[in-house]
């Protein structure tokens, strides 16, 4: 029995140490995840946080980090908050939808329902 792959879940208790939860700040799985910009020594990263850092180049959803490391969402968070502490990277909530929209576009409605 000896030589035997340990499993998947002996794996994803590795990445983690064994953490569950990630530390500091919850965030959600619509939270947006972007590597900080700079030098980073990849070499003595593993390689799920070197995907992450690839992958995270631009804004990316925590589920779809989760999603391109075929992670458990719960793992996931503690790669990520692993690398927030580093800071490798940030994480931040999506802005609400009144603070994306450009005041113009508020302009050109307003003058589109005064034509009306």
């Amino acid at each position: 029995m000896t030589g035997e792959d340990p499993g998947p879940l002996i794996r994803l208790y590795g990445l983690t140490g064994g953490r569950a939860r990630p530390q500091g700040e919850t965030f959600d799985l619509v939270a947006i995840v972007v590597t900080v910009a700079g030098s980073h020594e990849f070499a003595d990263l593993i390689p799920e946080h070197r995907a992450v850092l690839s992958l995270c180049r631009r804004p990316t959803p925590v589920a779809d980090v989760a999603a391109h490391l075929r992670l458990p969402l719960n793992i996931t968070r503690v790669i990520l908050g692993d690398l927030r502490r580093e800071g490798l990277v940030t994480i931040e909530r999506p802005r609400p939808v009144a603070q994306t929209i450009d005041e113009r576009i508020y302009r050109e409605v307003l003058h589109g329902l005064r034509s009306l």
